[in-house]
C-alpha cells in the first residue's frame, strides 16, 4: 500500500529539517554572496539561535553556512568585495565631508567683516551654500541613506541652536523688541559658535560612522552566534558614539574661543548626539524611530517658546510657570538641553538594541 504523501513529506522533513527552511528562504540563499548575508537575513525573519537548535545547529551562523553550501552556484562567481579589508574613504568622500564645515566657517568669517545689507546677503548666500554642501555630502559616504527622510525638524533644531536661546531669554523678560542683528551681544543674541562646531563635526561624524560600519562587519565575520555578535558590537557602538562627542566637545571649545562666544556645551553636545544617532539609525534601516524622536524634540522646543507667548494672554499666566522655573534653575540653555538630552538617551537605548543586530548590517555598503 502506497504511503500517504503527507506522511512521506513529514518523514523527509524529519530526516532533513533544513530542507524546508531552505525552500522558504530560497530567494535569500540564491542572492547571498556569503553565509553572513544569509545569517543576517534569517535573523531579520525572526530566526534565532534557539530556533537554529531545532534544525540541529548550534547557532544561526552555522545554519546559514549549511544553507549557503547547499545552494548550487557557478564556480566563477566573483568574490564579495566585503571579504577584503574595508578601505578608507575615498578622497572625494573626505572632501565632501569637510565641505559643510569649511563653507560654514567661511560664512562666519564674512559675517564678522560686514554690516547692514551686505551682512544679510552674505548670511543668505552662506546658508544656501552650507545647505547644498550638506545635502551633497549626505548623498554619499557612510551617512548616506536610501530612505528618503524630511529635514524639516533637523533644520528647526539647528535654527534653535542659533537663535533659540536669545529668543527664549527675551520672551521671559517680555520681549523681543527687535530682530536679531547677527551679533552675540545684541538685544536678540545669536550664538554662532555651536552651529559652526556642529558643521565642523560632520567630518568626524562620517569617520565615526565608517569605523562603526567596518567594525560591525568584522564582528559579523568573526562571531559564532547572534548573541555573541550583539555583545561584541555594543561596545563598538558606544565607543564610536563617545569618540564623536569628544570631537564635538573639542570643536565647541575651539569655536567658542575663536569667536569669543559662550560655547554652550550642554545643549550643543546633546543636539550633536541626537543628530548622529538619528542618522545612524536611518542609515541602517530604522528611520521611523529617528523621525519620531526628532519631531518630538523639535515640538518640545517650539512648545516651550509658545507657552511663554501664550502666557501673556489674559488668564493664561500659569502656562509660563514650567518654562520659567526651568530657566530660573538652568538658564535658557536648559530647555534645549533637556529636550535634546531626553531624545538622545531615547535613541541611544533604541540604537543599542537595533544596531547590534546582524540584520542591521546585512546590506550596508562599506564604502561609497
Amino acid at each position: 500500500m502506497r504511503q500517504a504523501p503527507s506522511a512521506s513529506a513529514a518523514r523527509r522533513a524529519a530526516a532533513d529539517p533544513v530542507k524546508g527552511l531552505l525552500h522558504r528562504h530560497r530567494d535569500l540563499c540564491e542572492r547571498a554572496v556569503d553565509p553572513l548575508e544569509i545569517a543576517a537575513g534569517l535573523e531579520a525573519h525572526g530566526v534565532t539561535d534557539r530556533t537554529a537548535a531545532r534544525f540541529r545547529h548550534r547557532d544561526v551562523f552555522s545554519l546559514a553556512e549549511e544553507m549557503y553550501a547547499r545552494v548550487p552556484r557557478d564556480g566563477d562567481t566573483p568574490a564579495r568585495p566585503d571579504e577584503a579589508p574595508t578601505p578608507p574613504p575615498r578622497t572625494a568622500g573626505v572632501l565632501l565631508a569637510l565641505l559643510p564645515g569649511v563653507l560654514c566657517a567661511a560664512t562666519v568669517a564674512v559675517l564678522h567683516l560686514t554690516e547692514g545689507r551686505p551682512r544679510l546677503i552674505a548670511a543668505a548666500v552662506g546658508l544656501l551654500a552650507v545647505t547644498l554642501a550638506l545635502g551633497a555630502a549626505l548623498r554619499r559616504g557612510p551617512l548616506s541613506a536610501s530612505t528618503r527622510t524630511t529635514s524639516t525638524w533637523t533644520c528647526w533644531l539647528v535654527g534653535y541652536a542659533l537663535l533659540g536661546d536669545g529668543l527664549l531669554r527675551n520672551a521671559v523678560t517680555g520681549g523681543p523688541d527687535s530682530l536679531p542683528d547677527g551679533t552675540a551681544d545684541g538685544p536678540w543674541p545669536v550664538t554662532v559658535a555651536p552651529v559652526l562646531a556642529l558643521a565642523l563635526s560632520y567630518a568626524p561624524a562620517v569617520g565615526c560612522a565608517h569605523l562603526f560600519a567596518a567594525g560591525a562587519r568584522r564582528k559579523l565575520s568573526s562571531s559564532r552566534g547572534l548573541a555573541d555578535f550583539s555583545a561584541s558590537v555594543r561596545p563598538l557602538l558606544l565607543g564610536t558614539f563617545a569618540l564623536y562627542l569628544g570631537a564635538l566637545a573639542a570643536l565647541l571649545a575651539l569655536t567658542g574661543a575663536v569667536l569669543g562666544e559662550p560655547a554652550a556645551p550642554p545643549q550643543t553636545l546633546t543636539l550633536g548626539a541626537l543628530l548622529l544617532l538619528a542618522r545612524l539609525l536611518t542609515v541602517h534601516g530604522h528611520a521611523h524611530a529617528s523621525t519620531l524622536v526628532l519631531t518630538t524634540t523639535a515640538t518640545a522646543e517650539a512648545a516651550a517658546l509658545a507657552t511663554l507667548f501664550a502666557g501673556r494672554l489674559p488668564g493664561c499666566g500659569f502656562l509660563t510657570a514650567p518654562v520659567e522655573a526651568l530657566v530660573a534653575v538652568c538658564g535658557p540653555a536648559g530647555v534645549p538641553a533637556a529636550a535634546c538630552g531626553i531624545g538622545a538617551v531615547t535613541l541611544l537605548i533604541h540604537a543599542s538594541r537595533r544596531l547590534t543586530r546582524a540584520s542591521a548590517h546585512a546590506s550596508t555598503e562599506q564604502t561609497r
